[in-house]
């Protein structure tokens, strides 16, 4: 519990003290945000706003782990776990790929970085490289930091084993690759607002924060009454998704509305990266769909948009993600931002229900 803690603070006091020198790094080297034209005319005026914030969102969390694992193996002598290393891979590889690709925009002079072939080629690589380091590399729990299948929560309902061992690692890198793009695009598209993403995040992380402290309590083999789950290192996940949502936290004093500073690239597909190796890393990957339920909400509005002008040249939304079309509506942008975090609150509480479901109907606690 000390190392939670210490993870925690360490994260917040990094994120408080570390965005605000970023902001004035950002605008001595004139890097700010340049806004699209065709989005809401509100939104020009957002023009040369720090971006790259998700520098100080990445570094809190790191060094929040970091100091956590640090006080752990002084302690105890314990070392830092593959399974958390793994996932800090996938989070900084992913907002390395997001740094790249905001600097590109900020060198540039305009809202365009990668080219999509340059983004998905990265995102290929380092989802492989997650993947494969996933199944092979062994953990001092005995459980492998992933399993190759696809779970809502737990055991795979869809084993990739039956095409035999290098077939099965095949298909589980393509499936873990899915699992990246999707999550990191689903997280770059909420934010457009001050605030969405970064709020949303937080209150995503929390749960699943929540999800891996119950998956240590019952771990196999901890003598603890009812279903037991094998999970490699769950304590590490949940210090490091807790890290993830204080930062989040943290962050939001300068990225509310109006914010000061954006995640850009470099924080949207980090925290989408963390969302999906985490997911991957708790045999949750189905459950991860409601626990995310906002992001799949705004990538869902945007295939929908585009698929339908395509096929009909009508649009449904008046501007797609759908956020966008609540502003144009009329609403304020802090009133879509406020609703729409509890929107993500209640998708956190029906996956935490749904969770806690299945764990007492598998112990049989359940009539």
């Amino acid at each position: 519990m000390i190392s939670l803690i210490l993870g925690i603070l360490v994260s917040l006091i990094v994120v408080i003290i570390g965005t605000p020198l970023l902001i004035r790094l950002v605008h001595k080297l004139h890097y700010g945000q340049y806004i699209r034209q065709d989005g809401p005319q509100s939104h020009l005026i957002k023009r040369g706003t720090a971006t790259m914030g998700g520098l100080a969102i990445i570094a809190a969390i790191v060094l929040g782990w970091g100091s956590s694992a640090l006080y752990r193996y002084l302690h105890s002598g314990t070392a830092p776990s593959w399974s958390a290393l793994l996932v800090i891979f996938a989070m900084v590889s992913m907002g390395s790929l997001g740094f790249i690709d905001d600097f590109a925009k900020v060198s540039k002079r305009q809202n365009l970085g990668l080219s999509v072939g340059a983004k998905f080629t990265g995102q290929f690589i380092f989802a492989t490289i997650y993947a494969v380091l996933a199944l092979i590399v062994p953990t001092k729990s005995g459980f492998a930091s992933a399993q190759a299948g696809m779970s809502f929560i737990e055991r795979p309902f869809f084993d990739f084993a039956f095409a035999g061992s290098v077939l099965a690692i095949i298909i589980f890198v393509v499936w873990v690759n899915f699992l990246m793009t999707a999550w990191t695009n689903a997280v770059n598209l909420a934010d457009g607002l001050d605030g969405l993403a970064s709020g949303s995040s937080m209150i995503a992380f929390a749960g699943y924060a929540f999800i891996a402290f119950w998956e240590n309590y019952h771990l196999k083999g901890s003598g603890h009454e009812g279903y037991a789950y094998a999970v490699s290192d769950p304590l590490d996940l949940s210090i490091i998704a807790a890290c993830a949502a204080v930062a989040c936290f943290g962050f939001l004093w300068f990225n509310s509305n109006p914010a000061t500073i954006f995640m850009g690239d470099t924080g949207s597909l980090a925290l989408g990266g963390l969302f999906a190796a985490l997911s991957i890393a708790t045999h949750t990957e189905f459950l991860a769909v409601i626990i995310g339920g906002l992001f799949v909400i705004e990538t869902c509005s945007d295939i929908i948009q585009v698929g339908c002008f395509k096929l009909t040249h009508k649009r449904v939304f008046k501007m797609a993600p759908i956020h966008h079309h609540f502003e144009l509506l009329g609403w304020g942008e802090s009133k879509v931002v406020v609703r729409f975090w509890m929107i993500e609150f209640m998708f956190v509480l029906l996956g935490l229900m749904t969770f806690y479901a299945d764990w007492a109907g598998r112990s049989g606690l359940l009539l």
